[in-house]
């Protein structure tokens, strides 16, 4: 290989498809739709699980068991992690946990667990605590406290906003 051959066939400006132009562009008459059928009309694009004449896979498989929905995403955090991740006196909240790489992903709560000992006092800031580790960060100095978390959602319930009567 030779450099000059490195970007050989790579165009920045690359020509878009001219459809629909004559016999000679190759893309002509029908414009690379075929013949007939619901495919050639304009706008027309088939759903993601469409497979021709066949029953689609999605639909073959059975399906069975339960899945939540409305779950919540709770992350769970030991107390032994806490104490070899900070240093004595520190303030424990979510975004710390975030930045220093003990809470991943996508959570919407931090629950912390009693895996572990804790020997540093801190303050730890989170949505849930077990009573194991509640004990355990108060035994070492620390302080406990429980950020409220988003309000849970009641399917089916509706908000009646009464309007306040005008006097006369």
């Amino acid at each position: 290989m030779r450099i000059n051959d490195v970007n050989r066939d790579v165009h920045k400006n690359k020509k878009r498809l001219r459809i629909g132009r004559g016999p000679g562009s190759g893309r002509g008459k029908t414009s690379g739709r075929g013949h007939k059928g619901q495919g050639q009309l304009a706008g027309w694009s088939s759903p993601a699980i469409f497979e021709g004449a066949r029953m689609p896979l999605i639909r073959q498989i059975p399906k069975r068991g339960f899945h939540n929905r409305h779950a919540r995403l709770i992350i769970s955090i030991n107390v032994g992690d806490l104490d070899g991740a900070f240093v004595a006196g520190s303030d424990v909240t979510p975004d710390t946990l975030r930045s220093c790489g003990l809470a991943k992903g996508i959570w919407e709560f931090v629950k912390v667990l009693g895996d572990g000992e804790i020997k540093k006092s801190m303050k730890v800031s989170a949505h849930r605590f077990s009573e194991q580790a509640r004990k355990k960060i108060e035994a070492a100095g620390g302080s406990v406290i429980e950020i409220p978390g988003p309000k849970p959602v009641i399917k089916g319930v509706k908000k009646t906003i009464r309007k306040p009567v005008p006097s006369r």
